[in-house]
């Protein structure tokens, strides 16, 4: 049989690890799609796309027109829409796949969450009170903190907020994790943060700000992840090349 035909939906740290082993054993055909909203992505171990596919039957026509075998969504957890997209693509080619998702964190010990369905949710969670708040979710979703201005805001993010946001109390911060614990905890204590919003994004690279919270007595409104896709999820590089060697082709993992 020929070479099989990987297509990996990336963006994260875990989807450029699982590319580089695919690299390794040079034994398929790699393609990595990346959404193309950060200005600067970093290097890949394999061919790359950049941009979106138009919607999820268009995903469904580049999986047939190219002949794949697998469809990898290494997406980051809260990515809902490309998810969704590719469980229908899934679906309608009749494409095995795969979804490759970290592990939520869990609440330990002197945590003080308050779960929330949504970054709007967090911010009116927050309480009509002034506070400081480190909104630690990213560019993304950082607009919805005009809807509670008496608050001042800490915003990080890869990428520059554009437009800035319409608030008279906000600083900017453009950093990339990993973080480390001393880190946040001088960056909490230098804001005088007494909340921080955050996505549930498990993994360790940004768990770092989870911890400082905790250790500060700081209030986390933590944004639940939505239900999962019916495509099946594994949590690891290792069981997503295992589950490739299962389902693909068992002759990868002989290297033939």
């Amino acid at each position: 049989m020929g070479r099989p035909r990987i297509l990996i939906l990336g963006g994260t740290s875990e989807a450029r690890l699982l590319a580089a082993d695919l690299a390794a054993r040079g034994n398929c055909d790699v393609l990595l799609s990346l959404a193309g909203r950060t200005e600067k992505p970093a290097a890949q171990p394999v061919p790359v796309r950049i941009g979106g596919f138009g919607g999820a039957a268009a995903l469904a026509d580049f999986l047939k027109a190219g002949g794949y075998d697998l469809l990898i969504d290494a997406t980051h957890p809260f990515a809902e829409r490309i998810s969704a997209n590719a469980a229908f693509a899934a679906e309608t080619t009749g494409i095995t796949a795969i979804a490759l998702r970290r592990p939520e964190w869990q609440r330990q010990p002197g945590d003080r969450w308050r779960e929330v369905r949504s970054i709007p949710a967090a911010i009116e969670a927050l309480g009509p009170s002034p506070r400081h708040v480190f909104l630690a979710t990213g560019r993304q979703g950082a607009h919805h903190a005009e809807a509670a201005p008496q608050n001042f805001y800490l915003i990080r993010s890869v990428e520059t907020v554009e437009p800035p946001l319409a608030l008279a109390n906000v600083d900017y911060l453009l950093d990339r994790g990993p973080f480390t614990l001393e880190g946040e905890c001088a960056l909490l204590k230098q804001h005088r943060i007494d909340a921080v919003v955050a996505k549930n994004s498990g993994g360790a690279a940004t768990y770092a700000k989870i911890e400082a919270a905790r250790l500060l007595g700081i209030e986390v409104m933590m944004v639940a992840r939505a239900p999962a896709s019916a495509v099946r999820a594994v949590d690891t590089v290792e069981a997503v090349l295992a589950t490739i060697d299962h389902l693909v082709c068992p002759a990868m993992k002989r290297g033939v």
